[in-house]
């Protein structure tokens, strides 16, 4: 049986009452300090694109040869000589490791060379590492292909929200559509601004993580905004609580699923971002793993924080929901004021005649349900009229 007292009861209950939406003007400052930061580092530090969009060659060179291991910082400046060599504006990249033990590689990506010039860098970084020419690999891709990539994941992200706006206002109303598509555009943000801070390379992989997170941000926004919508619903006819305190009800009544779900996504991420990426070095699952843990952190942060008192705000600029606030407040203050005037007589002295209790014969408090006794005349046991019976 459940601890009546635990948590996540006294959230459902409304008694531990976290106030989240009240305080949006705090969310919302920091979600705008937080585009700012993602929009100056899109501008100053840009972003550091792959081979597949950028365009390029690569060469990968393994890091044991011939009873030796090369470090990272020669096989960078063999690769930059050998390149610059036989084009001298040729631009090299740092090298990448990928791969951990023996199967350990190192790849260097520089300007797009001809496959002449290829060969020769081939042959000057065999002869200036001793590595054997058979053992270097090497690619050249355009940058048309990574064009074609970005135009369709571009054109996926679009029809994926017009679906999404569509299922909302339809499902909901368009005013949570809205609330919802601000906490997926924030998301978004907040997650590319990450990765152009950290500097990671993007791929194709990191545009699949990116689509990957939208789905889940949404899922935990219709979650939040169903329970809205239950704790809402008919709010004018009565209820005692502004839109802004039911939302923030249904807020407390789903955060702890929101966590609870939030941390079960990351872990088997974090795994793959830490894990996989930072201790077995396999680099090519580091680029989708930091775009999916950050966005599914940021998504699960953002439909609680973000989503929610955007939408209360919209609401709250509604007419018939600004005349129902406007009215539960009043009808509290002149609560707070009887309440405060009943105790200001109590103290002074002077009660009302509304303030009397009602006196009951002989002085006592009857039991609830019992009526008043009358005085009896002439004793007990004497009925009307002196007779005795």
């Amino acid at each position: 049986m459940a601890n009546s007292s635990s948590l996540a009861n006294r959230l459902y209950r409304g008694e531990a009452n976290i106030n989240i939406v009240g305080r949006r003007k705090t969310w919302f400052t920091i979600a705008a300090v937080l585009v700012l930061i993602a929009i100056g580092s899109f501008v100053v530090r840009g972003f550091h694109l792959g081979i597949e969009f950028a365009g390029g060659s690569e060469f990968s060179v393994p890091a044991q040869v011939a009873g030796k291991t090369l470090t990272q910082t020669e096989v960078f400046e063999a690769v930059k000589a050998a390149a610059q060599a036989v084009e001298p504006n040729a631009q090299v990249n740092a090298a990448q490791q990928v791969g951990s033990g023996a199967e350990t590689n190192f790849k260097v990506r520089s300007a797009a060379l001809t496959p002449t010039e290829m060969i020769g860098v081939k042959a000057a970084i065999a002869k200036d590492l001793g590595v054997a020419e058979n053992d270097i690999s090497d690619q050249q891709v355009s940058s048309a292909w990574g064009g074609a990539v970005i135009n369709k994941a571009l054109l996926g992200l679009a029809i994926f929200l017009v679906l999404v706006t569509a299922y909302l206002v339809v499902s909901f109303e368009w005013r949570m559509a809205v609330a919802a598509l601000a906490s997926l555009v924030l998301d978004l943000l907040v997650t590319a601004g990450v990765y152009s801070l950290v500097g990671f390379e993007v791929t194709p992989y990191t545009v699949i993580g990116f689509l990957t997170i939208l789905g889940y941000a949404l899922y935990d926004v219709v979650v939040v905004f169903d329970k809205v919508r239950e704790n809402t619903r008919g709010i004018t006819g009565g209820s005692t609580r502004t839109y802004a305190e039911a939302t923030n009800l249904a807020v407390n009544q789903t955060l702890m699923r929101s966590l609870n779900t939030g941390l079960v996504a990351l872990l088997p991420v974090g795994g793959v971002l830490f894990i996989g990426a930072g201790l077995l070095k396999a680099g090519t699952l580091k680029d989708l793993g930091l775009v999916l843990f950050v966005g599914m952190g940021v998504g699960v942060i953002s439909s609680i924080m973000f989503a929610a008192p955007v939408l209360s705000y919209l609401k709250d600029q509604e007419p018939r929901i600004k005349t129902h606030n406007a009215r539960v407040l009043a009808r509290r203050a002149q609560r707070s004021e009887d309440v405060a005037s009943g105790a200001e007589r109590t103290r002074s002295g002077n009660r009302t005649a509304s303030d009397e209790v009602p006196a009951f014969a002989g002085g006592t408090t009857p039991r609830p349900g019992a009526r008043p006794t009358a005085k009896r005349q002439g004793g007990a046991g004497n009925r009307p009229g002196g007779k005795r019976r």
